[in-house]
């Protein structure tokens, strides 16, 4: 398992002229450059560059945004099988963190792809006020609980650490996956008396399961 977190950050600066630079191919600054049509009720009629439209309001929720987010991000990834959208999550700063995974694993490269792609939907569409956003994309880092059961899926055969909703934990190798629950096996005992335990545990008693490393 890749057990880094890669990373691209895109955030703006204002100057007279619009720079780009690329620090360890990593960050990436870029000028603002709002396109939009304001209606009288305060709302915004985006037009995307394929000619679709789409009207937001200034005064969108939080979830409103994950919602065009979602949309935006499975259209970009639609034609590669092996990515999946995670998360997303949206601070009140306007910084957009995007969590991507692949059953193949995320590449770098790929990252950035995507996210230069979404990013300039969402700055030429104006989906943000004023164009006052950041965007992160990155695939989950090992402090992130797995949250798609493909995650599970692709995990399988990895030791996990699995906490249960009344506060209790497991421990153990990741043996098996279904829609309703995983088999983790855990190990008992010292020298002779050491044995294999299967435990079933239904999704429905989960609160976090992460990705543990073992030397």
């Amino acid at each position: 398992m890749n057990t880094t977190n890669p990373l691209l950050l895109h955030r703006k600066k204002r100057s007279k002229k619009g720079t780009e630079s690329f620090p360890s191919s990593i960050f990436i600054i870029v000028d603002r450059c709002p396109l939009t049509v304001v209606r009288a009720d305060n709302s915004r009629e985006l037009k995307a560059d394929n000619g679709q439209r789409t009207t937001v309001n200034d005064t969108m929720s939080t979830d409103a945004y994950i919602s065009i987010l979602e949309q935006k991000t499975n259209a970009l990834i639609a034609e590669e099988k092996d990515v999946f959208l995670v998360e997303i999550r949206i601070k009140p700063t306007n910084n957009v963190k995007i969590f991507l995974d692949s059953d193949l694993g995320m590449s770098i490269d790929r990252l950035i792809q995507i996210n230069r792609a979404l990013y300039k939907q969402l700055e030429e569409e104006s989906v943000f006020p004023g164009g006052d956003f950041s965007l992160e994309v990155s695939s989950p880092g090992l402090d992130e609980p797995l949250k798609k059961h493909r995650q599970y899926v692709k995990n399988i055969g990895r030791f996990v650490e699995v906490v249960l909703i009344d506060g209790s934990k497991k421990e153990g190798k990741l043996i098996s996956t279904s829609d309703e629950e995983i088999v983790i096996e855990e190990e008992t005992g010292k020298g002779k008396k050491k044995e294999l335990v299967q435990h079933a545990i239904p999704f429905s008693t989960i609160k976090a399961t992460k990705v543990q490393i073992k030397f």
